[in-house]
């Protein structure tokens, strides 16, 4: 017997604390770069909110503890800077296991995103009142990003977006772990394709594919966006206003015509004003916007 096992298994926590604004970029960092379970609670003091990654500390030994610190710190250094913002607060401390445990079970329960649609972490069965559909997820795998405001927008313009549109193929750039592409699926799109820079990503996605029984439907892949030679009916791409940009001249031409954009990741105000203008002239004209918080999402008519 190891001593970790005669002491009980520990697990790292990581909280950090920052404005509201930036838990979306930070949850993706955490889950995507250092493939830590998430946690987020927004009803903190100073209308801040706390995030908790957390890190099998028997498999993370102390020079990965600190490099994985060291890319955090200035990582939120960055985002701060970015977004004109704080500089969101690191603390770590070491969680027994039977108390991670019971953290997760009592945080993460079934729950609507938007009406009708639910996500549902995969220990606790919930069974659909009719009409309802189920995306099943465990919180190890970004769970807490379902609760963001980018998420919510586009999936509601995702629900418009496919509405009587049966055939469509859709491209879900930056999936992350795939609730979008999923949603996509469920709401009837004929085939879709989730793509992402990032291999955990990836492998996060075609875990949560085959957990929801979608692999007929829905593929993964780490291939570049500049690559993918067809076009599609319907683009989704939920990243971040700059990200969106640069991107701009590819998701124009991987939106066939007659197709529709759906973008979020954007903040309210002067950057709305920037990302319309940009599609706009490539040929695009705004069919929906949503706001929610300080967030917006778009839907966009190529036509």
């Amino acid at each position: 017997m190891t001593l970790e096992q005669e002491q009980g298994r520990q697990w790292l926590k990581i909280s950090i604390t920052t404005d509201p604004a930036l838990t979306d970029a930070i949850e993706d960092f955490m889950v995507g770069i250092t493939g830590a379970g998430v946690e987020l609670s927004v009803d903190q003091p100073e209308n801040k909110a706390l995030i908790n990654a957390w890190f099998d500390k028997g498999q993370t030994d102390q020079a990965e503890i600190d490099l994985i610190l060291s890319q955090l710190s200035n990582y939120l250094q960055e985002l701060a800077e970015i977004f004109e913002l704080a500089v969101p607060t690191i603390e770590i401390s070491f969680i027994e296991d039977e108390d991670w445990s019971a953290t997760w079970k009592a945080h993460f329960k079934p729950f609507a995103i938007i009406p009708d649609l639910i996500i549902a972490p995969s220990w606790e069965p919930y069974e659909p009142l009719e009409n309802e559909k189920v995306i099943v997820m465990d919180p190890g795998m970004a769970f807490g990003t379902g609760h963001h405001a980018t998420t919510c927008l586009s999936l509601q313009l995702l629900q418009e977006a496919l509405a009587g549109k049966a055939n469509s193929n859709v491209l879900d750039v930056g999936t992350g772990t795939g609730i979008l592409g999923m949603a996509a699926a469920l709401f009837g799109a004929s085939r879709v394709m989730a793509i992402d820079n990032d291999p955990l990503a990836v492998t996060a996605t075609e875990e949560n594919i085959a957990r929801n029984q979608l692999q007929e439907v829905m593929e993964t892949a780490i291939t570049p966006l500049a690559s993918l030679p067809t076009p599609f009916s319907l683009v989704i791409a939920n990243i971040v206003h700059d990200v969106l940009l640069e991107l701009a001249p590819d998701l124009d031409r991987l939106t066939e015509q007659d197709g529709q954009l759906l973008l979020s990741g954007i903040l309210q105000g002067q950057q709305v004003s920037t990302i319309i203008s940009c599609f706009a002239q490539l040929g695009f004209s705004l069919k929906r916007q949503e706001e929610k918080k300080e967030w917006a999402a778009l839907l966009f008519f190529k036509g």
